[in-house]
């Protein structure tokens, strides 16, 4: 950066950055909290309808953070336009007058690839630090040694997220061992997005994963499920088998802060209500334990 004794072109382009992101790290700072945790909604939990949509039913479902998926239509006179980093100013302008509206933060997006090339990783980290976003979600492996690199130059942390375990040997990120051993050399700022929902899927019990990954738990997608096998489904929090105060407690024991994003994949159409439960049952929890 230049710092020269007088203004010139070179250092005036560089304020509308700085203003940018200094913008965005005071909304981070600032967003809700519940437990010490940013309590919110996926967005993918409304992933049939557009992303404006989204913001205003997580609000209607008491959430006042939202981590958003890529490629959800903005919708509302943006037809084709998914939100990333591609999304024109325009489009921009209207996701932010909506988190406004219905005062809700982003603070995490994804699951998101990352590109290990790193003018591809830079343009996707500089657009997340534009909008607040402090937590990126992804299960790009390859790009381990780029992400070190931007998690330091942005200050934006990454979670390598797990699907179910599958029959392909190549699928590794399932198991929270492995992913302890990824990055366990590299910056704290990287970690686990820590699904709950799909190690239940893998049969994992949560709590013993949260306990591997100690101190590099980053995000963490909440889901409490029927059943405790590959085709379990969504439930109201405490009326499933996932062991939800279990959960927290752990987290809570660890210090976590990151987010702790409802995802809730079942009634899809029509969820607003079981989603609403899902985030009074985790304010409940904190407030019975000041």
């Amino acid at each position: 950066m230049y710092f020269g004794r007088r203004p010139n072109s070179r250092f005036l382009t560089y304020i509308p950055l700085l203003l940018c992101f200094s913008a965005a790290h005071a909304q981070v700072d600032t967003a809700h909290r519940t437990g010490g945790m940013l309590l919110g909604v996926q967005a993918w939990t409304f992933s049939r309808f557009s992303a404006l949509e989204a913001i205003q039913k997580v609000a209607e479902a008491g959430g006042t953070n939202i981590e958003m998926f890529p490629g959800q239509q903005v919708g509302n006179g943006f037809p084709g336009v998914g939100v990333g980093p591609d999304m024109s100013q325009a489009a921009t302008d209207a996701l932010k007058n909506q988190l406004a509206k219905y005062k809700v933060n982003v603070v995490a997006y994804g699951v998101t690839g990352i590109d290990k090339n790193e003018a591809g990783a830079r343009k996707l980290f500089s657009w997340a630090k534009s909008l607040g976003i402090g937590i990126l979600n992804t299960e790009s492996t390859d790009s381990i040694d780029t992400i070190d690199k931007m998690v330091k130059e942005f200050d934006i942390k990454v979670g390598f997220h797990n699907h179910p375990r599958t029959n392909d040997p190549n699928y590794k990120v399932w198991d929270p061992n492995y992913i302890l051993q990824l990055v366990k050399s590299h910056d704290k700022r990287i970690g686990s997005c820590s699904d709950i929902g799909h190690w239940v899927r893998s049969g994992i019990k949560p709590v013993d994963a949260l306990r591997i990954l100690h101190g590099r738990v980053i995000g963490c997608h909440l889901k409490d499920l029927n059943e405790f096998s590959p085709g379990g489904h969504d439930v109201p929090f405490g009326t499933g088998i996932s062991d939800i105060p279990s959960v927290l407690a752990e987290l809570r024991h660890q210090g976590y802060q990151g987010t702790l994003s409802v995802e809730y994949e079942y009634h899809m159409e029509d969820s607003i209500v079981e989603v609403a439960q899902c985030t009074g049952f985790v304010r409940g929890y904190f407030v019975e334990r000041k």
